[in-house]
């Protein structure tokens, strides 16, 4: 009788964004019948509004897919589907921790793109199987013969081992489902060890509490067996185990190698982490797994509830995301403009968006975002050293003895035409050329190290406008260096702001301030006083611009008479608003604080 395990396949989809990763799963689904296309519906594993708006994956989604193989044995494909954007990365770290293989997907049109590299050699730290795989090769752009020159030379793969499928039309997925059971191995593990798993992912439901995903390392789990997390000691009763087929379906255990899901009643984040170990409490496993690396935070804000009375529940579902999402760093905040809030660390611009945006759709918050910051080092004179997220904190400039922002190595595959236009965004930028590499005639690699406070907005917007789509970017931090960084504080009203306060370079700081109190001058409405929007470094103002005051015409029941009479009415209203002037609020819309991020063509 022959081992469970070999009738086992546990793989990742990897790829570069928009290389049909989605599409892929939903054709695999539809194979074998968990998926039916004719009611429209696609990338079903995208579950949230916010990657159906986007058009992207956020967040790896794994489904168990029973297969029917040739030779007529019945084999279970537990698939993850991973995001591509780089500010999702560690979805995909994570994920390929629970597999044996990957299924690394190209598009036949653009070929190997800076994402593909980048989750090439994370598949390879992780020693899996790569099996290459050519998407849209029914396009009249594609260029297959090519991207198999690619998958020779840039990783080092047997072209011929490449899978050619369409994952739009279905072509070649039967060849797909047959190469993953020949090429991908079964798990290793033996079901008889003590009980060993690895907490790979997590979410929160409103009914059950939390869903915990686990792959067996060693041992079995079974319902109502005890349980502890190591890394907090706690300890817990299983109320269910299963594996997600488009829906939680329950069964009996749990053995090695296997990847699914367990219930056991929890309810707070505190309790478990992912990348914990899981093992029996009465008979313990020696030790625990390596887990994963601690997710690194490049972009800091600051989020607040419009309503103050929504900070408990805004404190909750920030506890609830934590749980779907281990990257997502936060601590309390409390800001003088937008009272209590955290402070949060994200993986970069869009990782933010993202948040805020499931946060308003799924928990029915209004949030407001504070201008986005990198963490900076500052050296004190008196010799000490710390780091900074937001420019509320940056110290008294006297006291400054150096301040150093992080600058990142980034890589940039693109087609050789665009390289001018590139350069010139990355000089524009600060950034540093370091080497170029033609890859074929038509495309080249160069290697740039950058700012990361001058990637961390519209850089990508940027240099996909550039080359018309088919550029690609990675980056990876690089160190902290030197930098001219000074805070600038905007004031409203004379009053400084410290929601709108951000760390600049030097470097065209003017126009970068001009910019800024231009668009608050038209997004804050007009009041009954006159309104200075100023923008200073310390004691000196560098920018400015006036919001004038409504107007109400108090003469206007004055028919003829005296002129002196007019005067005084108007000496009146005018005394009237210099007292309104000095008690009066200045209220900022939210749209102030989102537009604020953005820049316009003239900063």
């Amino acid at each position: 009788m022959p081992d469970y395990k070999d009738l086992l396949r546990n793989f990742s989809i990897i790829a570069h964004i928009d290389h049909g990763k989605s599409t892929l799963a939903d054709r695999i689904l539809e194979k074998n019948g968990l998926y039916d296309s004719s009611k429209g519906e696609t990338q079903v594993l995208d579950s949230m509004e916010v990657e159906k708006e986007h058009g992207i994956t956020v967040k790896a989604q794994t489904v168990c897919v029973p297969y029917k193989s040739k030779d007529g044995r019945l084999i279970t494909l537990n698939m993850i589907d991973t995001p591509g954007h780089v500010d999702f990365s560690y979805e995909v770290s994570r994920s390929l921790a629970a597999c044996e293989g990957v299924l690394l997907l190209i598009d036949a049109s653009q070929g190997i793109q800076a994402q593909t590299l980048s989750h090439f050699f994370v598949a390879l730290e992780h020693d899996l199987a790569i099996l290459p795989v050519i998407n849209k090769v029914d396009l009249p752009t594609a260029h297959i013969e090519m991207v198999k020159e690619q998958i020779e030379k840039d990783l080092g793969l047997d072209p011929e081992d490449a899978i050619l499928i369409s994952a739009k039309s279905g072509l070649g997925i039967d060849e797909l489902l047959e190469a993953i059971v020949a090429k991908i191995p079964p798990p290793k593990g033996d079901d008889k060890e003590k009980f060993q798993a690895l907490v790979y992912d997590s979410y929160y439901d409103i009914y059950r509490g939390v869903v915990v995903k686990i792959r067996v390392m060693q041992g079995t789990i079974k319902a109502h067996d005890t349980i502890r997390f190591l890394r907090s000691g706690k300890d817990t009763e299983v109320e269910e185990v299963g594996n997600y087929k488009m829906r939680l379906v329950p069964k009996a255990d749990l053995s090695a190698g296997e990847v699914g899901y367990l219930i056991a009643g929890i309810k707070s984040v505190s309790e478990f982490g992912v990348g914990d170990t899981i093992t029996n409490t009465n008979d313990p496993c020696a030790h625990a797994l390596a887990g994963y690396k601690e997710p690194k935070a490049y972009v800091f804000a600051g989020l607040f509830p419009t309503d103050g009375e929504d900070f408990e529940p805004f404190t909750e579902a920030l506890h609830k995301l934590k749980l779907n999402d281990a990257s997502l760093s936060f601590m309390k905040w409390n800001s003088a403009a937008l009272g209590m809030g955290y402070k949060c660390g994200f993986l970069g611009l869009l990782h933010l968006e993202i948040i805020q945006e499931r946060l308003e759709k799924e928990f029915d918050l209004n949030i407001i975002s504070t201008v986005p910051s990198v963490e900076y080092r500052i050296t004190m004179t008196s010799g000490e050293v710390f780091t900074i997220e937001n420019a509320t904190e940056f110290p008294d400039i006297t006291r400054i003895s150096r301040v150093e922002e992080p600058y990142v190595k980034a890589n940039i595959i693109m087609p050789s035409e665009y390289m001018g236009q590139v350069m010139q965004l990355v000089q524009e930028r600060r950034g540093i050329q370091t080497n170029l590499i033609y890859i074929d005639s038509g495309r080249i690699e160069i290697f740039v190290e950058l700012p990361l406070a001058e990637i961390i907005y519209d850089f990508y917007d940027k240099l996909k406008s550039f080359t018309k789509g088919y550029a690609s970017f990675d980056y990876e931090f690089l160190e902290f260096r030197d930098s001219e960084v000074v805070k600038m504080d905007i004031l409203v009203g004379g009053k400084p702001v410290d929601a709108l306060s951000q760390m600049v370079h030097k470097e065209g700081i003017e126009r970068r301030a001009r910019g800024v109190v231009k668009k608050l001058r038209d997004l804050i409405p007009k009041h009954m006083f006159q309104i200075p929007i100023q923008a200073s470094i310390g004691m000196k103002i560098i920018a400015r611009e006036t919001i004038s005051a409504l107007r109400k015409d108090v003469t206007a029941k004055c028919y003829g008479g005296d002129i002196t009479r007019k005067r005084k009415l108007l000496e009146k209203q005018k005394e009237g608003k210099k007292r309104m002037k000095m008690v009066g609020n200045v209220n900022i819309p939210q749209e102030a604080f989102v537009e604020i991020l953005k820049r316009s063509d003239d900063e």
